[in-house]
């Protein structure tokens, strides 16, 4: 349990000092492991649902930012950072790197700023539902304020 909290707190950290401390962060007892739990637990369509992963682009990490309902195109999210190529990171390294368990990791609280890249359908939503460090624990935040959080681009990064 002190892992979880530890991870919530980085997210809760990380939104206090970036003029976010208006964002609720709850926790439920249901998992939002998946897009799909997630939806049915907030009571939202899985577009709604963000799902924040960590690439690797030329061994940079990076945020990829998606909706639910959309899968990566690696070569575009690359693309959309300057990079060439990438892959995901394995689940493994993002805990042992920055503490957050798939299935829970957030789109803020890192210890240094990842370079970000958010799919244009986000901002088809007035809000979208992300995890806030573990699979219990979320938050709801504007398309437009998540870019300025993260410092990220908007782009088409979605499989066609």
């Amino acid at each position: 349990m002190e892992e979880k909290v530890n991870a919530i707190d980085k997210v809760r950290r990380f939104l206090d000092e970036n003029d976010a401390a208006d964002i609720e962060i709850k926790v439920i007892e249901q998992s939002i492991f998946t897009v799909e739990d997630a939806a049915r637990a907030i009571g939202v369509e899985s577009e709604y649902i963000l799902k924040s992963l960590i690439f690797e682009f030329a061994k940079t990490p990076c945020l990829v930012l998606m909706s639910g309902a959309n899968q990566v195109d690696t070569k575009l999210a690359a693309r959309a950072l300057g990079f060439t190529r990438g892959r995901m990171m394995p689940p493994d390294k993002v805990l042992a790197e920055y503490g957050f368990r798939i299935g829970g990791v957030p789109p803020v609280g890192y210890p240094v700023k990842l370079p970000a890249v958010l799919d244009e359908d986000l901002f088809k939503y007035k809000a979208v539902w992300s995890a806030a460090g573990t699979d219990h624990a979320f938050f709801p935040v504007e398309p437009e304020r998540l870019l300025k959080l993260t410092g990220g681009v908007k782009a088409n990064i979605k499989k066609a």
